[in-house]
């Protein structure tokens, strides 16, 4: 299983019902891409202050395989919704970090 890992650093003019619209569709992305088996987005929440280097959100999607997650990296809906995240992103894609873990799960 692959586990992609994405934290971001909006912009401060990002509103939270926004967050929530690019959270939403990134989520919608797994009814029609096999392999994508779960997301999961929030704020972060850790007590660890400073430890988050400002990327204050993120989302981490599970896929079965590589082949699932480079499958959702060529779509086409997740290019358009990668490229508002990046539009809302502080600094553009510097404002994201992106981690894949491989595990065993």
């Amino acid at each position: 299983m692959i586990r992609h890992c994405v934290f971001i650093r909006f912009k401060p003019t990002i509103s939270v019902a926004y967050k929530a619209e690019l959270f939403n569709e990134i989520d919608r992305l797994k009814d029609r891409l096999p392999g994508m088996l779960a997301v999961r987005a929030g704020t972060n929440v850790s007590p660890e202050e400073g430890m988050d280097k400002g990327f204050g959100d993120g989302f981490i999607v599970d896929f079965a395989d590589s082949f699932s997650r480079d499958a959702y990296l060529e779509d086409p809906e997740h290019r358009k919704t990668g490229a508002r995240l990046v539009a809302a992103a502080e600094g553009g894609v510097a404002g994201i970090l992106v981690f894949d873990l491989e595990t065993d799960d």
